[in-house]
């Protein structure tokens, strides 16, 4: 009688134990797996982060998140705005524009090509092209060590304050950062299960397309993919040699379409930026300023975590390292620097300040909440508040369009008296966040490409003297403008061209509690009364 009941038993457990290996839903999948190749809820749950992150950043950065991306596609969909002279000189692809441009055009054939749908939608993509560069991070570090590191890199990844400033914007930069965390999940890292040199070689490429120099963090990674791969001859021919020139050909192929002739604007780039060095122009750092406050400022309080983690990561992370610290060398022989530039080893610095924070004991919980706590304000402030007002004004400028609508007539036309680069403003980049034909002009400032002595741009010429160039400019009642935008720092010096033209302010908006040089802590509105 037991031998029987035992046997039964035995029986039952094979059969429960076999409906599980071979039941085709799998046992992840029953537990919300298979989005990404992550549980279901751990993706929505990145994208609905990435979602918020979106709309609590209100400010602008740099001028590049939308005269390199939303105004070139505004320009291809819509035929009017603005091309600045890196499209006049070859040095930008449109394949990036292009992406963007695709979305408008799909807006204007739904007929919703509305300004607010312009401005967002273009946004909430980009976010969600970060949340799943956050949850392949997650995945990367899972196969890599366990679920515990890749938690703790996960948090670390969505807690740092620079990440939610840039990963929702439009940047180049921001797309070479996600297309880096996406081919680093398919690079061949030890340990890995997602290895595929295809595909992490086709991602490399694509981000080359975007941003010529986002070669520069993967040079150490693909020297070391070659010398520890046996077959090299079959590395080369069947991945390096196919992925290179197909994607290069689609690169070349729109551009052609774009441009109207055969052009390789990645040379051009790379011309311009390295080898004649006229980023200058924009400004130049020391070259120790990436060590001392590059580096420091974009990873925050994150930095004595990822100089903690890189004491204890294992020895295959050392060729992450590696990348980290060329990036920032080779960025540091250019006379321009950025912050943004060094973005994309971001995701790779998290990946030692994951492994640090896992390895701590004692202090692990005040060590998050410190991390947490310091990441927050930075974030909230610099999405919120830190140079707003150039992106509050846009919505002044939309009025002044469908007021003209309205009329029918075509009266309004506005001056932006400010200093390039530091606003959306130069070049006309806010077509896109206004979608109107006005009549928008700017005060220009290009590089010297001929290499003049005594180069002067013209918003130069206009702060030596800003009454005289004025008077200069507008010598007749017929040219002046209906409208002025100008920063609060202007207003003194240009007070009486204001009040013999019967400029009016009609508008104050709150740009920065740290007003600097030609920037103020306000932006101006004025406009032309006539006469009654």
């Amino acid at each position: 009688m037991s031998f029987a009941l035992r046997k039964r038993d035995q029986q039952m457990r094979l059969r429960k134990r076999k409906s599980v290996l071979y039941s085709t839903e799998g046992p992840g999948t029953r537990n919300g797996a298979g989005l990404f190749g992550e549980n279901v809820y751990l993706v929505l749950l990145a994208i609905a982060f990435r979602i918020i992150n979106c709309f609590l950043v209100q400010t602008s950065f740099v001028p590049d998140e939308y005269w390199q991306s939303l105004e070139v596609a505004h320009h291809m969909v819509f035929d009017y705005g603005y091309l600045t002279w890196e499209w006049i000189e070859g040095l930008r692809g449109y394949s990036y524009p292009l992406f963007f441009a695709s979305i408008y055009k799909a807006l204007q054939l739904l007929n919703k090509d509305n300004v607010q749908l312009l401005i967002w939608i273009p946004r909430l993509v980009q976010a969600t092209l970060s949340a799943v560069a956050d949850v392949k991070i997650y995945s990367l570090l899972k196969q890599l060590e366990n679920a515990e590191v890749a938690k703790w890199v996960f948090f670390c990844q969505l807690c740092s304050w620079f990440n939610w400033y840039c990963s929702t914007r439009t940047l180049t930069n921001t797309i070479e950062t996600v297309l880096t965390i996406f081919a680093l999940f398919y690079y061949p890292i030890e340990g890995s299960k997602s290895r595929n040199s295809s595909k992490y070689l086709s991602l490399v490429a694509l981000a080359f397309v975007i941003r010529p120099t986002a070669v520069i963090i993967w040079i150490p990674l693909l020297i070391s993919h070659f010398w520890k791969e046996q077959k090299k001859v079959d590395l080369f021919v069947h991945h390096y040699a196919p992925v290179g020139l197909t994607t290069l050909g689609i690169s070349l192929l729109i551009d052609r379409i774009f441009y109207g002739k055969w052009i390789l604007v990645q040379l051009n780039f790379l011309k311009f930026n390295v080898l004649q060095n006229l980023g200058a122009f924009y400004g130049s750092h020391p070259w120790h300023w990436y060590i001392f406050q590059g580096l420091p400022v974009v990873l925050w309080t994150h930095l004595p975590f990822f100089i903690h983690g890189c004491f204890l990561a294992q020895k295959r992370y050392r060729i992450l390292l590696v990348a980290v610290i060329w990036t920032v060398l080779i960025y540091s022989m250019l006379s321009h620097k950025e912050f943004r530039f060094i973005y994309p080893v971001l995701p790779l610095c998290m990946v030692f300040c994951g492994y640090s924070l896992t390895h701590l004991k004692t202090w692990k919980k005040p060590a998050v909440a410190f991390l947490f706590l310091s990441n927050l304000v930075p974030a909230l402030y610099s999405g919120l508040i830190h140079q707003r007002g150039t992106l509050d004004v846009m919505s002044h400028i939309q009025h002044l369009c469908a007021a003209e609508d309205s009329s029918g007539q075509s009266r309004t036309s506005v001056w932006i008296l400010m200093p390039c680069h530091s606003t959306p403003f130069y070049r006309c980049v806010f077509y896109s966040h206004v979608h109107c034909p006005l009549s928008l002009n700017f005060l220009e400032c290009p590089p010297d490409l001929t290499e003049h002595d005594g180069y002067i741009d013209e918003a130069d010429l206009f702060y030596m003297s800003p009454l005289a160039w004025l008077n200069a400019e507008f010598f007749n009642e017929t040219l002046l403008p209906s409208h002025l935008i100008f920063f609060s720092v202007l207003e003194k010096d240009i007070s009486s061209f204001l009040a013999s033209n019967k400029y009016m302010r009609t508008a104050t908006i709150f740009h920065t509690h740290v007003p600097e040089g030609r920037i103020g802590k306000h932006i101006f509105l004025y406009e032309r009364k006539a006469e009654i």
